[in-house]
C-alpha cells in the first residue's frame, strides 16, 4: 500500500518554521550565571527532537532497501519495547512515509489517532508534527478509497461488458440454429413434396398404349 509523498514537503516546511522560532528564542536568552548549572531549555530539546525526526525520514526515503528495512525494525522494535508518544510518534510516521516497502497508512492512521486522543502527553512540536502527518494520511486513504470505487466500477462494468456480449453471442448462435432449421425444413418440405409428386404420377391409371392418363 502507498501513501503519498505531500506530508513530507509539508513536514519539512514545518519543521524549519519550528526550528527558525526555536533558534530566534534561543539566541534571545541570556546566557546563564556563570556560578549556576544551565537549566534545560524546551526551545533547544524540542528542536533537536525535530531534527531527529528529519534525519530519520530523510534516510528513510534516501537509504537502499536494506537501510530503509533497518529504520522500519528499529522504530518498530523501540516502540514495541518502550511504547512511550515519542516512540509510537516516530513510528507513525515512518509508516506514513512514501517510497519504502513497509509503508502502511492505515496502521500509521490508527497509531496517529490513539496520540491525537492523548496528545497531552506530546511536546507542542509532536503534536503540530502528529496532526500534521495524520491530515495527509487521512486524505491519502481517502484517496485511495476512491480509486477503489472507481476501480471496482470499471470491473463491473467491464464485466457487465462481457455478460452483455456472451449473451450477444449466444443470441445470434440461437437465430443461426433457427435459420438453418427453417432452411433445412423447406429442403426436407421440397423433397416431400417432389416423392409425392412421383408418387401421384407412379399411381395414375395408364391409357390404352401404356402411357398415364
Amino acid at each position: 500500500r502507498s501513501c503519498g509523498g505531500r506530508h513530507l514537503r509539508l513536514l519539512a516546511v514545518l519543521c524549519s518554521a519550528l526550528l527558525g522560532a526555536c533558534a530566534n528564542l534561543g539566541m534571545q536568552r541570556e546566557a546563564p550565571p556563570a556560578d549556576h548549572p544551565p537549566t534545560i531549555d524546551r526551545a533547544v530539546t524540542q528542536a533537536a527532537l525535530l531534527a531527529s525526526y528529519l534525519e530519520v525520514l530523510q534516510r528513510l526515503v534516501q537509504g537502499a532497501p536494506a537501510e530503509q528495512a533497518e529504520i522500519l525494525s528499529g522504530a518498530r522494535h523501540d516502540f514495541e519495547i518502550a511504547p512511550t508518544p515519542s516512540h509510537e510518534l516516530r513510528y507513525a510516521m515512518v509508516l506514513a512515509t512514501p517510497g519504502h516497502p513497509g509503508t502502511d497508512c492505515a496502521k500509521a492512521q490508527k497509531l496517529l489517532r490513539e496520540l491525537i486522543a492523548t496528545q497531552e502527553t506530546l511536546l507542542p512540536s509532536e503534536r503540530a508534527m502528529a496532526f500534521l502527518t495524520l491530515r495527509n494520511v487521512d486524505q491519502t486513504l481517502a484517496q485511495l478509497a476512491d480509486n477503489q470505487r472507481l476501480q471496482s466500477a470499471a470491473d463491473r462494468t467491464d464485466h457487465d461488458r462481457d455478460r452483455y456480449a456472451a449473451l450477444n453471442r449466444r443470441l445470434q448462435g440461437e437465430i443461426d440454429d433457427n435459420a438453418r432449421l427453417h432452411k433445412e425444413l423447406d429442403e426436407a418440405h421440397a423433397k416431400l413434396d417432389a416423392i409425392a409428386n412421383i408418387e401421384q404420377t407412379l399411381n395414375k391409371p395408364k391409357a390404352p398404349g401404356g402411357t398415364p392418363q
